[in-house]
């Protein structure tokens, strides 16, 4: 549009943005008054800062966006943003009055819970932002490889306060972030946190570091008004009395009477001159012309939307400076962020917007200017997208690799020979994308890295292409491997974004990072945002556990298989031999084939050596396909006593990973000691877990755990031993309600060899023999005084 037209639809667009901001107050509102609230708690919400970005979400969803953008508003403008929605007709009404409630509107905007129009969840500060950040870098990635997609642009709505996050900094500073013309930030500047205004030299601060990472640096500062002012005689003395003063100072006099606020202003250096510019300013004026924000004029947030769009060569922020509750009684108020309008309020407001209580509720009138344009954006926008088909399928995904594996052979070095396999493999190895944050060559990437090279959207010279090297980094937009500085933060947002590639821009990848398992901990927050966002990657973490054993306790990983087995919407595996990682590997793929249902995948693998001999047994026994599908499942039993199951003797060695070797020594010594063993390799705990869950559910005993330990066993005890806390399996006990000793990692550990370590935490196979028959000779004594109490009887 040309800005004439811009102006012809101001006066809509303010009586849309009044309606906004109505809506979204009420919707709190009623949420916490109206509605009824059998908790007898406080529902929340966040009027005043739903308030603050009232101006910016009209100017984008009702001028600036284009139905190739993909918009994360920010966590407490949730009310706003549907209120906006349900004025184009996206939402129906009755969702309004659900904003808090099971099955209606969330507090954040979620794209897995809200009904329509979210692209990026909200709610955790600072991930946010950095997802559609992400999310750029990969269209990108995906329009080098596939040409076309559905996405072109990403804009962010952030709080200031949110910026004081460090995951925005590690992402700002990385280098493949800062070429991207396709991402605008809005930054709210209402200068407010939870607790407190923020300090004034803040902004200034924010803008040299985002323009030290490349970025253009925009503003939105002052009004219309405020500048007509400032173009008057004075004018320069009053905008330099505005820049001068501190935050708190302002935000008082802008709540003052305009007599309070001439007075303060005549006492400022130049005050004649700021007098002489504000003479013709009415009292009852000046406090709204002092308060004449940027952040709520909406022909210049307009206006600087389009110069962002202009912009070729870099990503944009635009620090639109706000009022946090604007529009409201309580605007301006250093407490306001949790404050709530009483009812009075609500009646006084309602009534200056012109509406009754039987019409609160209205949207605009279709034939009204206001509901054609509505009508007309909703249309332009196009935010119910359709679910675009799969380019592949998981029957295009084979059940393994046959990657050629040497007889000792970790399960790290196992990854690295499947992925360069996975390079070859028809249609799914050019949708196979993989990330690392500077461990590609210590995760064992770099074989899958010299066959398909490294993307970056950076000009570079290769200094070293005439000398022998380990790693061919090949650096160019065709490569299907971006590497990242150390930040876990930014290696498992990349993922999550990757991860939904296919909803968000029509190309589907399919999104492998690898990682030191110590530091999936480091990113936690980031995984969990991807996993809640609905994103499909997989995680390879390696090395893993104390198994680490020269690194030192900083490296020693134990906390992770717990986080493997507890987060929503994840697979865990934890395979001991070669084959296992090609299944698990080629599993997590089909899993990020099936949107729908499918889950992401966590790897957790070693540099130990394994002899693959010790599987040849089972595989003898079982077949190659039934063992696929037990450990895919959970688990299987490696070893059996021909006599467990016939001898009050018996001990159940439920394991996984590395310490596979070590438990089926120990095994062999009672053995021939005398104790029957079932020795079972679990090598997806989680897998094992939900199975049991989901039978409890039913109310049955269908469940991995119900094959693993049969009826005629379950008197005998079990000994879990594991490479992490031991509560991770001490669980596998509870099923059939069984006596249990769990052994694993429960302090810090030092560096030293294996054998060291594993000695150190009882996990060597002396500790492992002697538990093992203190709990067959405990589990006699309580069967001798079962016995010995019923003759009694």
């Amino acid at each position: 549009m040309t800005p004439e037209s811009v102006e012809n639809l101001l006066p809509v667009l303010k009586r849309i943005e009044q309606r906004i901001l109505w809506l979204s107050t009420l919707m709190i509102h009623h949420a916490n008054n109206v509605r009824p609230n059998p908790d007898k708690t406080k529902v929340g919400g966040h009027q005043a800062s739903s308030a603050s970005a009232v101006s910016v979400l009209t100017a984008l969803y009702f001028y600036f966006l284009k139905a190739t953008d993909r918009v994360l508003v920010k966590p407490h403008a949730s009310p706003a943003f549907h209120a906006a929605l349900y004025l184009m007709g996206l939402l129906p009404r009755e969702k309004l009055m659900m904003l808090r409630q099971f099955g209606g509107l969330q507090s954040y905007p979620s794209r897995t819970k809200d009904p329509v129009g979210v692209d990026f969840s909200g709610g955790s500060m600072g991930l946010g932002p950095v997802a559609p950040t992400f999310a750029a870098l990969v269209q990108h990635y995906a329009k080098a490889h596939f040409g076309a997609t559905t996405a072109e642009r990403f804009i962010a709505i952030s709080g200031d306060a949110e910026l004081d996050e460090g995951n925005i900094w590690e992402a700002l500073i990385e280098e493949e972030l800062q070429r991207l013309p396709n991402l605008i930030w809005v930054i709210d500047l209402n200068r407010q946190s939870l607790d407190r205004i923020t300090p004034g030299v803040r902004a200034a601060k924010l803008k040299r570091l985002f323009a030290d990472c490349e970025w253009q640096v925009l503003e939105a500062k002052y009004g219309h008004e405020l500048q007509r002012a400032f173009a008057r005689p004075g004018g320069e003395a009053l905008r330099q009395c505005i820049d001068d003063m501190t935050n708190e100072e302002y935000q008082h006099l802008i709540r003052c009477d305009g007599a309070t606020v001439r007075a303060a202003l005549a006492q400022r250096p130049n005050g004649s001159d700021i007098l002489t510019c504000i003479a013709d300013v009415p009292d009852a004026a000046l406090p709204g012309l002092l308060a004449n924000l940027g952040g709520h004029d909406l022909a210049l947030l307009i206006d600087r939307l389009c110069e962002a769009e202009r912009t070729t060569d870099r990503p944009t922020v635009i620090f639109a400076y706000t009022i946090k509750g604007y529009g409201l009684p309580i605007y301006g108020d250093p407490f306001n962020h949790a404050a709530l309008l009483s009812n009075e309020r609500i009646a006084e407001l309602r009534a200056a917007f012109g509406l009754t209580e039987e019409t609160q509720w209205d949207a605009f009138p279709p034939d009204s200017p206001e509901g054609r344009w509505c009508a007309e954006r909703a249309r332009q926008l196009q935010l119910v997208r359709p679910t675009l088909p799969l380019p592949i399928s998981p029957r295009d995904v084979p059940d393994a690799l046959d990657a050629t594996q040497a007889p000792v052979v970790s399960t790290q070095e196992a990854f690295g020979r499947a992925m360069v396999r996975l390079a070859d493999l028809p249609k799914v190895g050019q949708r196979i994308v993989t990330s690392s944050a500077d461990v590609s060559i210590s995760t064992n990437l770099g074989g899958w890295i010299n066959r398909v090279g490294t993307f970056t959207l950076r000009e570079v010279s290769d200094y070293e292409a005439n000398r022998a090297r380990i790693l061919n980094w090949q650096l160019g937009r065709s490569g299907q491997h971006i590497e990242l500085g150390i930040a876990e933060m930014n290696l498992f947002s990349l993922l999550g974004q990757m991860g939904l590639a296919h909803e968000l821009m029509g190309q589907l990848l399919l999104p492998i990072g690898t990682v030191y398992d110590p530091f999936v901990c480091r990113g936690l927050d980031a995984i969990i945002y991807g996993l809640y966002s609905g994103a499909k990657f997989i995680v390879v973490a390696t090395p893993s556990g104390v198994t680490l054993a020269p690194e030192g306790g900083a490296h020693q990983s134990s906390v992770t298989p717990s986080l493997g087995i507890e987060l929503p919407e994840l697979d865990y595996y934890e395979p001991t031999f070669a084959i296992e990682v090609e299944w698990a590997l080629c599993e997590a793929l089909r899993q990020c084939l099936d949107r729908a249902q499918g889950r992401s995948s966590y790897l957790r693998l070693s540099t130990k050596p394994i002899d693959q001999a010790l599987l040849e047994p089972v595989l003898r026994r079982e077949g190659k396909e039934a063992l696929r599908q037990q450990a895919l499942a959970g688990g299987y039993v490696l070893h059996r006593s021909p006599e467990f199951g016939h001898t009050p003797y018996a001990l159940h060695l439920v394991t996984c990973g590395v310490m596979v070797p070590e438990v089926l020594q120990a095994a062999d010594y009672l053995e021939r000691e005398g104790v029957a063993v079932n020795v079972i390799n679990l090598i997806s705990p989680r897998r094992a877990y939900d199975s049991w869950h989901a039978a409890q559910e039913r109310g049955d005993e269908t469940h991995v755990l119900a094959r693993l330990l049969p009826p005629t066993t379950r008197q005998a005890p079990i000994l879990a031993v594991h490479d992490a806390a031991p509560h991770a399996l001490a669980w596998v006990g509870s099923v059939f309600g069984q006596k249990t000793r769990a052994l694993g990692v429960t302090k810090f550990g030092q560096s030293g060899y294996r054998a060291d370590l594993y000695r150190y935490f009882h996990i060597d196979p002396p500790s492992i023999i002697r538990h093992g028959f203190e709990l067959v000779d405990e589990a006699q004594q309580a069967q001798r005084a079962l016995v010995f109490r019923a003759s009694a009887l």
